[in-house]
């Protein structure tokens, strides 16, 4: 059970990462994260079945969502559409090509075929327990993903970028064209959606087109999670690390609530209420948490 729940908390959270560059350092909301998770799970799968090697299926995840995002970003930028509706416009969109690309399919599974997951299992049997390979295998990639991130976001171009998140004047005041950042940032998140959406196929055995419905508030609870049990710090690598304990401890409770709810008269199809009452509690706890600091800071200055 355990190693259940850590192995999809952190197939997750690389999806957590993508939204937490979007909505906490670019200060972008961004809901195209619904349309390029199942559009990195249709090109994995269709990938593999074509015949091409996994990890090359796994590039055109990424690629395919860093265009994903892209769309949004122009839509945004040059046709002047709030970013709100622009992600929705791409999510929408993105509907139709996942099931164009599932071969007007909306689900494809993935029988008997050679996965990454596949692989790593044959390669490493005997050398790791089974039960822990996989949990292994995600603890290495999403530690991979992660300190690429955080070295990215130590660069001019990325500290840049989370200027601009805090202050899109200033960025512009400084000659830095904005649109172009944001550009960058958010095809770097649906990429990173994307290939998460590639490992969530493989995991789970197929492609579906339903696969990213409510995927925007599972990362949005896990970001908030992350942020509401760990002491506020402005180090991205502090950041980042809370972004990807938030993800597992999200799925533990989603765990619990799918094989325990019963107790309580629940069930599966009350999940998404779970969700939406969690971020409410959560930002509840956040502003009063926030209210006492700024409390203790006036008693302080009197």
């Amino acid at each position: 059970m355990i190693e259940g729940i850590l192995v999809e908390g952190l197939i997750y959270g690389i999806m957590v990462l993508g939204v937490f560059i979007t909505f906490r350092i670019l200060d972008f909301p961004d809901l195209t994260v619904d349309g390029s998770f199942p559009l990195g799970a249709a090109l994995m799968v269709q990938g593999i079945l074509l015949g091409y090697n996994g990890w090359v299926a796994l590039l055109m995840a990424f690629v395919g969502g860093v265009m994903a995002g892209v769309v949004t970003a122009i839509i945004h930028n040059h046709l002047k559409v709030p970013n709100l509706l622009a992600g929705i416009l791409t999510m929408t969109m993105l509907y139709s090509i996942n099931i164009r690309i599932l071969g007007n399919r909306a689900n494809v599974p993935l029988l008997n075929q050679d996965t990454i997951l596949s692989s790593v299992s044959t390669r490493f049997a005997g050398i790791v327990p089974d039960e822990y390979l996989l949990l292994v295998f995600f603890i290495i990639v999403v530690l991979v993903i992660k300190l690429l991130i955080d070295q990215f976001f130590r660069t001019d171009l990325g500290m840049t970028m989370g200027a601009m998140g805090n202050n899109e004047q200033m960025v512009i005041s400084q000659g830095v064209n904005p649109k172009t950042l944001k550009t960058i940032g958010v095809g770097l998140s649906n990429g990173l959606v994307a290939v998460s959406g590639a490992f969530a196929a493989q995991y789970l055995g197929f492609a579906d087109v339903g696969l990213g419905q409510g995927i925007i508030i599972s990362g949005l609870a896990s970001v908030m999670i992350g942020e509401f049990l760990v002491m506020k710090s402005n180090k991205i690598g502090v950041l980042t690390l809370c972004a990807i304990m938030g993800s597992i401890l999200f799925h533990g409770v989603m765990y619990l609530g799918r094989y325990y709810g019963y107790l309580i008269n629940m069930t599966p199809n009350d999940l998404n209420l779970i969700k939406g009452l969690l971020i409410i509690v959560l930002l509840v706890l956040t502003q009063s948490r926030k209210l006492k600091k700024f409390a203790a800071k006036a008693m302080v200055s009197k």
